[in-house]
């Protein structure tokens, strides 16, 4: 007798012979009631709570799908990355708030990858990261001002390694120059790409 409604999704054990009382003999689960496991690196995982929205994507399916963080385990493991480094790893468990549409499948063990939101904030003045440079202990940047460049200090706020908040130093609107050459500095004349 199972504990839950469901399907058989592995069976461990094919032939009769005893078995030791707790092995598990086979995996039932309940395919209307799927979660994603997401394995994070522990450095990404500290940053994340249970109710964050998550951004379900590459399930097979045009358009991502809706999830939120139901749980982060407390515990890590180590893995072996591609690379061959050890990494800390922590798992995240996600539930679907979206339903899988019609014409789609979706099982145990599918691959998928997530985007969890662990900040979120309308009309944020940002830039992209490869137009920020550190000179000392300060952010810096380059700006366009009518063909000449101004070296600019500014003040970062959350950054995601693509694109970072600009708290202080920039007006919106103002055009940056992305990696910038060491030949670039404060008063030198640049012209825009096109």
């Amino acid at each position: 007798l199972a504990p839950v409604d469901g399907f058989v999704l592995n069976v461990y054990e094919e032939s009769e012979r005893p078995v030791t009382p707790g092995l598990p003999i086979m995996e039932v689960g309940n395919l209307q009631d799927l979660e994603a496991e997401i394995e994070l690196l522990s450095s990404d995982a500290v940053g994340i709570a249970p109710g964050a929205e998550v951004s379900i994507e590459q399930w097979g399916g045009g358009t991502p799908l809706r999830g939120k963080v139901s749980v982060v385990e407390p515990g890590g493991f180590t893995k072996v990355s591609s690379l061959g480094v050890e990494e800390q790893r922590v798992k995240v468990r996600v539930d679907f708030l979206d339903p899988v549409p019609a014409g789609h499948t979706f099982g145990d063990r599918y691959r998928v990858e997530a985007r969890i939101v662990t900040w979120k904030e309308d009309d944020v003045l940002q830039i992209p990261t490869g137009a920020l440079y550190r000179k000392g202990n300060q952010w810096m940047t380059f700006i366009e001002d009518r063909g000449v460049a101004r070296e600019t200090k500014v003040t970062v706020g959350k950054n995601n390694g693509v694109s970072a908040q600009i708290l202080d130093g920039l007006e919106a609107g103002a055009t940056v120059i992305l990696h910038p050459p060491d030949k670039v500095q404060d008063g030198a004349g640049v012209t825009k790409e096109k």
